[in-house]
């Protein structure tokens, strides 16, 4: 323990001990001058912070210092009470207020007491009190802000998580400042009752114990009741304008002396109407030398700032040139050129009104949902789209870029929409021909007069902003495992071992590494499998990891944990699954050239067997493609994974299926058999 830890904790101890021991005038005025110091520190750290976050412990201290001046005034009125005497500061601060006039130094304290409650306690309690409530009311629009922000590249995730970090903090303080102000509130009525005890309870003891005459027991009691009260009240009074500061206080490139005299002084002509009004003042029967000097004063500073705003500050052009030379042979200025993105959406400029929020484009908005709906289908977090235009493509061109490659590319017509072929060609309509581009089905482009036309012709007509959201979600989806690196499966572990911390570590970082998990979950989402329920995935990993580090074979079992998911997600409504078998020959023969290595297995068949069962595949998927839409391939565990890798490159659309990975409720309908000669 650092020794500014253990002198705070013997602080609140000492706090303790001064409710109880009583301690002698020496000690107390020690004590008090401490207690003025502190107050004196707080209110000027209020004053040269630029935000209240910068003095986020003042809630907590103001706890503590609340304390301390109420057991200083334990101790002082027990000593007051008990002795007559409260140290040299309590009698020195008496002396000089009450002068030879108990009564008119008792008011002047009343008025100090007035004002302390009144006025500033008052007030910071009430502006505490709104400024939680309306801190807490814009919450919600701070994190959207922040959501928009982060979706137009504006800044990273990092920068997002600092300034939702610091939203939540702000809410915490401003609710913290709310409580807190109400031990300032009651520590400014415990003075004043203590006040009262002193002086009624001062003269009965004085009168009836002392045996003092009724004048020499108000003069002392009041002497020590007022002094004790000011060396207690100006530290209260200080603390409670340094919360009023504080809660007031709104986020600004400066501290409150610098804002003060840049904002008050910000128009220096309206310094010529003050100091003239003043000098008119001058003309009544208040002197006139001294409305005189004030005026002089004004309007001499109103010159001085009005020449000041005439001279811009310019920097020297060498050392401008200096400056950017530097700038551009530091090496950041280099190693910010190498960054990629992860994803990129770049359109061309008659595409800007889908993304400029204030011609009303939603494209940020709609980018937000489909981070969210992705995160819910697949369970991984999309990374940032970063939105920029680009004048080198055509006026109406988008495209996507994944890790600064392109991967998907189409044109918007913004006056048009997009209608696709009901698949009858009865009532066809007027309209530029082009490709549906998520789906690649045939489609026109019409204008808005024909949307109603084409709807009830059967049409499906969809807006621009909807086919670009589209598009962009299934060329994500399709391509979900290439963004899925170390870094994203970390925090995935991470989100996961804050709910399973035993399943984690018994996973990983033995006998499986980040690299092996991730590798595990980005063959998942290559066939469409959701890594959402990933604590199965780790209980699947957790017990066959110790016996391979083979990550196609953990996949497998992988798939066959999730047979549930698996079955829901290609189960018809009438609860059934129709699929194309593979026969045993097919099976056999694939499983017969299995070859097994030190790095892996693998399939090694020869061209043109490779060829005849893929074109066995195909022949199979093209009858069933036109009953439903997508084609369900079945075999035996052992074979499926070689079978999809194999017919990846040709027939990729096509789901291959384990029988291990289906429910064995579901009942399955077999709609044709692969077969070779």
């Amino acid at each position: 323990m650092s020794a500014r830890d253990l002198s705070v904790i013997l602080g609140v101890i000492l706090i303790i001990v001064m409710l109880v021991i009583p301690l002698p005038g020496w000690l107390l005025s020690f004590f008090i001058l401490i207690n003025i110091s502190l107050a004196l520190i707080v209110i000027l750290v209020s004053m040269n912070m630029e935000e209240a976050l910068q003095f986020a412990i003042f809630p907590s201290l103001l706890l503590l210092l609340t304390l301390f001046r109420l057991g200083l005034n334990v101790s002082t009125t027990r000593s007051i009470l008990s002795k007559a005497e409260a140290g040299g500061v309590v009698q020195t601060f008496g002396t000089f207020v009450i002068g030879g006039n108990p009564l008119v130094g008792f008011v002047v304290f009343v008025i100090l007491i007035i004002i302390q409650f009144l006025v500033i306690t008052k007030g910071a309690e009430r502006v505490s009190e709104v400024a939680a409530r309306f801190t807490l009311d814009a919450m919600p629009g701070k994190q959207m802000s922040i959501d928009a922000d982060l979706n137009a590249g504006m800044i990273n995730e990092h920068q997002a998580k600092e300034r939702r970090k610091k939203i939540e903090n702000e809410a915490d303080f401003y609710g913290a400042m709310d409580g807190a102000s109400k031990f300032v509130k009651g520590d400014a009525i415990a003075g004043i009752i203590i006040v009262l005890i002193n002086i009624i309870f001062g003269l009965i003891i004085g009168m009836v114990q002392m045996d003092m005459p009724f004048t020499e027991a108000i003069d002392t009691y009041m002497r020590l009741t007022v002094g004790d009260g000011l060396v207690s009240q100006i530290p209260a009074l200080l603390i409670s304008t340094a919360t009023g500061i504080v809660v007031t206080r709104v986020a600004s490139e400066g501290n409150l002396g610098s804002d003060v005299t840049s904002q008050l002084l910000r128009y220096p002509k309206l310094l010529y109407i003050a100091g003239a009004t003043i000098f008119l003042l001058g003309l009544t029967p208040i002197p006139f030398l001294l409305t005189t000097l004030i005026a002089s004063v004004l309007i001499f500073g109103g010159y001085w700032l009005s020449r000041e705003d005439r001279v811009p500050e310019v920097e020297e052009p060498e050392e401008a040139d200096e400056a950017d030379g530097e700038q551009m042979r530091s090496p950041e200025n280099v190693v910010s050129l190498i960054s990629m993105d992860p994803i990129e959406f770049e359109f061309g400029y008659a595409l800007i009104p889908i993304a400029d929020t204030n011609q009303g484009g939603d494209l940020l908005d709609r980018i937000v949902m489909i981070r969210r709906q992705l995160a819910i289908e697949l369970g991984i977090v999309i990374p940032v789209v970063r939105i920029r235009d680009n004048i080198q493509l055509e006026p109406n061109e988008y495209r996507l870029k994944i890790k600064g490659n392109e991967v998907a590319a189409g044109e918007l017509l913004l006056d048009h929409y997009l209608a696709m072929s009901p698949g009858v060609d009865e009532d066809e309509i007027e309209g530029i021909d082009t490709e549906e581009p998520a789906f690649g089905l045939p489609a026109k482009w019409i204008s808005e007069d024909l949307k109603d036309e084409a709807e009830l012709s059967g049409y499906t007509v969809v807006d621009p902003p909807s086919v670009v959201s589209t598009h962009i979600t299934e060329v994500i989806k399709q391509r979900a495992h290439e963004l899925l690196g170390r870094q994203e499966t970390q925090q995935l572990i991470d989100h996961l071992k804050e709910s399973y911390p035993i399943l984690v570590d018994e996973v990983t970082p033995d006998p499986l590494a980040v690299g092996d998990v991730q590798k595990v979950l980005a063959k998942l989402l290559r066939e469409h499998v959701s890594v959402k329920n990933l604590p199965v995935i780790f209980e699947t990993l957790a017990d066959f990891g110790k016996m391979t580090n083979d990550t196609d074979l953990l996949a497998e079992y992988s798939r066959q944990a999730l047979a549930a998911q698996i079955t829901g997600q290609y189960r018809s409504k009438d609860a059934s699954i129709q699929v194309i078998t593979v026969s045993g020959k097919v099976e056999k023969l694939l499983a017969d050239h299995i070859q097994q290595t030190e790095h892996g297995s693998y399939l090694a068949l020869d061209p043109e067997t490779q060829q005849t069962i893929i074109q066995a595949v195909a022949s199979q998927v093209e009858q069933v493609s036109l009953q439903q839409e997508t084609a369900i391939l079945l075999c035996s565990p052992a074979v499926r994974m070689y079978l999809k890798q194999l017919l990846d490159r040709f027939l990729p659309q096509v789901v291959v299926l384990s029988y291990n990975e289906l429910e064995p409720s579901v009942e399955v309908q077999s709609v044709g058999v692969v077969n070779v000669a």
